[in-house]
């Protein structure tokens, strides 16, 4: 590599980008990649990573190529790069996107020895005719960012950044300088092994940004509500909400839009144009908040990010770190939110099904590693370093994670701790967390059986205590360095020199009780939309009220309770106290119908009980919602009115058909009246719907599907039959 100012490094640094001193590593990064080293980086997010393949691209003779998986980041990137020159040809990137006008234009500058940096895709430096070219002009080195997408292993695995070894050998003998923000030791081997350069010079800063709060909520069907309520609360600066998919981008930016939100969608599948333009809008402070997906990532060096927000939980921790490391890269205030549901990670393993096993069982293994992350009550911090191969003390976190911040409830764990290592010792450490929890817990599978695990002294010594307690127990070995996985072999668990000591002299050892996110949104989704308060409910006093209310009112008018309004609907009333007739419709489950026939005296009681106690009502935390474009509502009662077959409706729709029953219950409970008499006749014999009918009218306290069914006997009737016919009593009396 011919280097034309090998001077005073700092020098070139103020010239070039303004910068009176290097962070961290940068300045040896340089130096070796100056002296002609193939050079290994891995550096957090916002720790400045271009710098370490730009400026010596700039103090180079000839064109350093760079890899880039992003168009985003390539067009990002150049633009600071021509902001930093007089030249505007000092960079460019070449990929798909360009005319051939375009591309020959960037081909001329290189030639002409004006471009320094060329930012290319790993499927442009595959293509045999530009291969040819950089074999024909002076390369000055390779930089390939985002190097984790070269294994399998890592969270954004691409099979094209495989080949880029051969490539680059055809390209000539060059330094080869690979850069990532996330790799795990096993990832960074891999890294090193595909392409080559085990001899590398390897520069690994910690993954500790201390700036960044971490936090894990509870997803609930609230979650649009708190997402509002947190950025509002966070009004004028920038944030990231990631989803999983691109029609829950779309959905959550509209809702952020109608909300009063300067929101915007980005992800593949919007064309380049706008996608570049919406880019913008975040990068000019047009637009607050980039709603984008998890998969394409997003490649915006924007550096006063606020928050990052995850509506959907990612498939790996290295995405996660990636994803939130986009918080705070100037060093400022950076919350990192996640909402974790536990059918989050349901749908990625069902996204996992039909690929190759091998495949399968890497993804698996790092979807455990997300779901121990998420439910673990250790400090997060602590968590994601201990991935990443790097100690932490947890003392040292600061209350910079929820789990700091309110530190979850502990208890002595010596004998279990104990119990656990000599339980993977027995199994000649040969198997996984999950196999080790059955023999505590005594689960008595084919597994167990086969390899004669039921005799051990362990099994079903922890029945008592139930699965999660264990895979916590197991989760705080592993992350206080008594066992360890072995990658290598799908996750088996090993007893480390530590866990042999420990078992040798056991002493006091505190484990800390995982939170119990899926306790915590089964109780919360009991909760309406809006019933969430800084962490509290409704209002019990008026929730009590309203219920009276409503029993006198049934009374008169010889109802159920229920078909007034269903007590979901009650305790949003007693969360957001409504007192107008608008105000009322926006309530779960109350349509303009049921409104008008039962609101007033209802609307008059809150009314009065505001009054008396002077209650502030945060009517600001009101979610608007969108109404779907593509919303099934219309078609279903315009196909009832037409009497189709309720299972030709939901196969038109590509429901089955206790989701088309679910459409229509919530039809019929938010005020829109159905007939759906001529299908009930078809398929519910007369005795059976009298029978339910009458039950309803007469018996049912609540409109419960499960006491119903115990009331009725499951025996003699099916769900299906019991829906149908509460679904005709609900229409017929509730508006």
């Amino acid at each position: 590599m011919e280097v034309t100012v090998g001077t005073d490094l700092k020098e070139a640094l103020k010239q070039h980008f303004g910068f009176n001193k290097f962070k961290g590593e940068q300045e040896a990064i340089i130096k070796s990649v100056l002296d002609g080293n193939d050079t290994f980086v891995i550096m957090p997010t916002g720790g400045g990573k271009s710098l370490c393949y730009q400026l010596p691209a700039l103090l180079s003779e000839g064109t350093a190529i760079v890899v880039s998986p992003l168009i985003a980041l390539m067009k990002n990137q150049v633009d600071a790069l021509r902001g930093f020159s007089s030249e505007r040809g000092v960079a460019h990137f070449l990929n798909s996107s360009l005319t051939k006008t375009e591309a020959d234009r960037v081909r001329t500058d290189i030639k002409d020895g004006v471009t320094k940096l060329l930012y290319v895709a790993p499927e442009s430096l595959n293509k045999q005719e530009n291969i040819d070219f950089f074999r024909d002009v002076n390369i000055s080195l390779v930089a390939i960012d985002e190097a984790h997408c070269i294994s399998e292993w890592g969270h954004d695995f691409r099979p094209e950044y495989r080949k880029l070894r051969p490539m680059i050998e055809a390209i000539g003998d060059v330094p080869v300088m690979a850069l990532t923000a996330t790799a795990t030791p096993k990832v960074q081997q891999d890294i090193q092994k595909n392409l080559g350069m085990t001899e590398a010079q390897v520069f690994k800063s910690s993954f500790n940004r201390d700036n960044l709060y971490y936090e894990v909520r509870p997803k609930t069907k609230n979650v649009a509500r708190d997402m509002i309520k947190f950025i509002k609360q966070h009004e004028g600066k920038s944030g990231i909400v990631y989803c999983l998919s691109r029609k829950k981008v779309e959905e959550m930016a509209e809702t952020l839009q109608v909300n009063g939100i300067k929101a915007l969608p980005y992800h593949a599948g919007l064309d380049a144009s706008t996608r570049a333009k919406h880019q913008d809008a975040f990068l000019m402070e047009e637009a607050d908040v980039i709603c984008a997906t998890i998969a394409f990532g997003m490649g915006i060096d924007k550096p006063d990010v606020r928050f990052v927000i995850h509506h959907d939980i990612p498939k790996s921790l290295e995405g996660y770190y990636q994803e939130t490391g986009r918080a705070g890269r100037d060093g400022g205030e950076g919350n990192c939110i996640a909402f974790y549901s536990y059918d989050d990670i349901i749908k990625l393993e069902k996204f996992m099904q039909g690929k190759p096993i091998s495949e399968q069982e890497i993804g698996k293994q790092l979807l455990g590693e997300v779901v121990s992350y998420v439910e673990s009550s250790v400090c997060r911090r602590k968590f994601i370093l201990h991935y990443f191969g790097e100690e932490f003390d947890a003392k040292e976190c600061d209350d910079h994670c929820d789990n700091c911040k309110h530190p979850k409830k502990q208890e002595e764990a010596q004998e279990q701790l104990a119990l656990v290592i000599q339980t993977v010792l027995d199994i000649k450490e040969k198997f996984k967390i999950k196999h080790v929890v059955n023999i505590l817990v005594g689960v008595n599978s084919s597994q167990i059986k086969s390899y004669k695990h039921d005799t051990l002294p362990a099994f079903g010594k922890g029945a008592d205590r139930g699965d999660r307690y264990w895979q916590s127990l197991l989760r705080q070995a592993i992350i206080n360095g008594f066992l360890e996985k072995d990658i290598e072999n799908y996750g088996l668990l090993k007893v480390t020199e530590s866990g042999h000591a420990y078992l040798a002299n056991p002493t006091p050892f505190k484990m800390t009780i995982d939170h119990d996110y899926e306790a915590a949104t089964e109780a919360e989704d009991a909760i309406p939309t809006g019933a969430m308060k800084g962490g509290g409910a409704a209002d019990d006093t008026l929730l009590k009220m309203l219920k009276d209310l409503r029993k006198d009112i049934s009374k008169e008018e010889g109802l159920p309770p229920f078909v007034i309004f269903q007590d979901p609907s009650l305790e949003d009333m007693a969360f957001r106290y409504p007192i107008t007739m608008d105000e009322l419709t926006d309530i779960t489950g109350v349509g303009a119908g049921k409104a008008r026939k039962y609101g007033e005296p209802f609307l008059e009681l809150i009314q009065q009980y505001v009054e008396e106690n002077e209650i502030e009502r945060e009517q600001d935390l009101v979610v608007k919602t969108v109404v779907k474009k593509s919303s099934n509502k219309v078609y279903i009662i315009q196909s009832i009115d037409r009497k189709l077959d309720l299972e030709d409706i939901a196969d038109a729709k590509g429901l089955s058909m206790d989701e088309l029953l679910t459409e229509i219950e919530h039809i019929v409970s938010s005020g829109t009246k159905v007939n759906i008499d001529y299908y009930i006749d078809e398929v519910v014999d007369e005795d059976k719907q009298d029978d339910i009918y009458e039950y309803f009218q007469e018996e049912a306290e609540t409109d419960s599907l499960e006491a119903a069914m115990e009331e009725l006997g499951d025996d003699n009737y099916s769900e299906e039959e019991v829906r149908l016919m509460r679904i005709k009593f609900i229409s017929e009396f509730g508006h």
